[in-house]
C-alpha cells in the first residue's frame, strides 16, 4: 500500500465510534480549548456530560457540531469521518446509494451527507501564480440524446448544459467555476480574480482570452483547430486532464447533476486536486476537510427547494 494511504482497517481503528471522532474534531477545531460558536469567546466556557458545553457569556449550549456542517445531523460522527475518507480517496467520487450502503444510512440521508460536504469543499484558495492553463467546458447531455416524448412534451427553455471554467497552475493548485457565460469578460474576470498579475496564461484559439495581455499578464495560445496541441512549453494538457476526470466521474458515477447542484460538484472535484490531493497523506487530506467544516452549514430544506 501507498506511504501516503491508511486503509478503511486503519480508520476504524482511529475512529472506532463517536467518541474517539468527538475527541478528535473537539482536538482540530478547539487546539485552545472550546470556543462558543456565537460569541467566540473561550473564556467562561462549562463542560458538560456527552461533549455538550455551556457559554456563560451568551448563554448557548453548544458541541463541536454547532455552527458546522454537521449541525443538527443525526448520522454519528464517525460515520461523517468515513465519508470524508470515502471523498477524499474515491479520485471520481461515490455515489449516495453507494455511500449509504457503506456507513449503513438510507440513499436519502446519504445524499444530504454528501452535499454537505461538498459545501466544505468550496474553500477559497490562495491566488495562482507563474504558468497557468486556463480553459472551460461544458457538462450536460445532448438534446438529441433525450426520449422523443420529452423532446415533444417538454422543450427545454434553455440549454441543460452547464459551462465550467477551470484555472491550473502548474505544479500547483485548481480553481473551477461554473458560470453563466464564457464571453470574453467573464473569462478574463475569472483570470482576474484567481491568477496573480504577472502570471503567463496558457490557453486554446479561444478569442475571449485574447485581450488578458494587456492587462498585466503574458499570453500564449495553442491552435488545436490546426491540429496543434504542444508548443515548447505552451499546452493545456494539465486543465483538460482535470476536465477528463470530471467528466469519468460526472457520467460513470453521478451520471447526472442539475444546474442548481453543479457548483458543489465541481467543488468536490476541485478539492480532491488540492487539498485532498493523492500526493498528501490522508490523514493529512481528513484535516484539511475537517478545517474547512466550521461555517459551511447548509439544510436539507435549502438543498431541496
Amino acid at each position: 500500500m501507498s506511504r501516503s494511504t491508511i486503509s478503511t482497517f486503519k480508520l476504524f481503528e482511529l475512529f472506532p465510534d463517536e467518541e474517539t471522532a468527538r475527541k478528535y474534531l473537539e482536538g482540530r477545531l478547539w487546539p485552545n480549548g472550546s470556543i462558543c460558536p456565537e460569541c467566540k469567546s473561550g473564556e467562561r466556557i462549562t463542560q458538560r456530560k456527552d461533549g455538550f458545553y455551556r457559554c456563560n457569556a451568551c448563554k448557548l449550549d453548544f458541541t463541536v457540531r454547532t455552527g458546522t456542517i454537521f449541525e443538527r445531523s443525526h448520522v454519528p460522527l464517525h460515520k461523517w469521518l468515513y465519508a470524508m475518507y470515502l471523498l477524499v480517496t474515491a479520485r471520481k467520487g461515490i455515489s449516495s446509494l453507494q455511500l449509504g450502503k457503506e456507513i449503513g444510512i438510507t440513499q436519502k440521508s446519504a445524499w444530504f451527507v454528501l452535499h454537505r460536504l461538498r459545501e466544505a469543499c468550496g474553500t477559497k484558495i490562495e491566488m495562482l501564480k507563474g504558468t497557468v492553463e486556463a480553459d472551460e467546458t461544458f457538462f450536460g447531455g445532448e438534446e438529441s440524446n433525450r426520449h422523443m416524448y420529452d423532446r415533444i412534451n417538454k422543450p427545454r427553455e434553455r440549454s441543460e448544459k452547464v459551462a465550467v471554467i477551470g484555472i491550473r497552475e502548474r505544479g500547483g493548485n485548481t480553481v473551477a467555476k461554473v458560470t453563466d457565460s464564457i464571453g470574453g469578460l467573464a473569462l478574463r474576470t475569472a483570470i482576474k480574480d484567481n491568477v496573480l498579475p504577472g502570471s503567463v496564461i496558457i490557453t486554446d484559439e479561444n478569442p475571449g482570452y485574447a485581450r488578458i495581455r494587456g492587462e498585466g499578464y503574458g499570453h500564449e495560445a495553442v491552435k488545436h483547430v490546426a491540429g496543434e496541441y504542444v508548443r515548447g512549453t505552451a499546452h493545456t494538457n494539465s486543465i483538460e486532464s482535470v476536465w477528463a476526470v470530471m467528466k469519468r466521474g460526472m457520467h460513470g458515477v453521478y451520471h447526472h447533476a442539475s444546474r442548481k447542484h453543479m457548483g458543489r460538484y465541481v467543488d468536490e472535484f476541485t478539492f480532491r486536486l488540492n487539498a485532498g490531493r493523492v500526493q498528501r497523506h490522508t490523514t493529512e487530506r481528513i484535516n484539511s476537510f475537517v478545517d474547512a467544516v466550521v461555517g459551511k452549514r447548509i439544510t436539507y430544506a435549502e438543498l431541496t427547494k
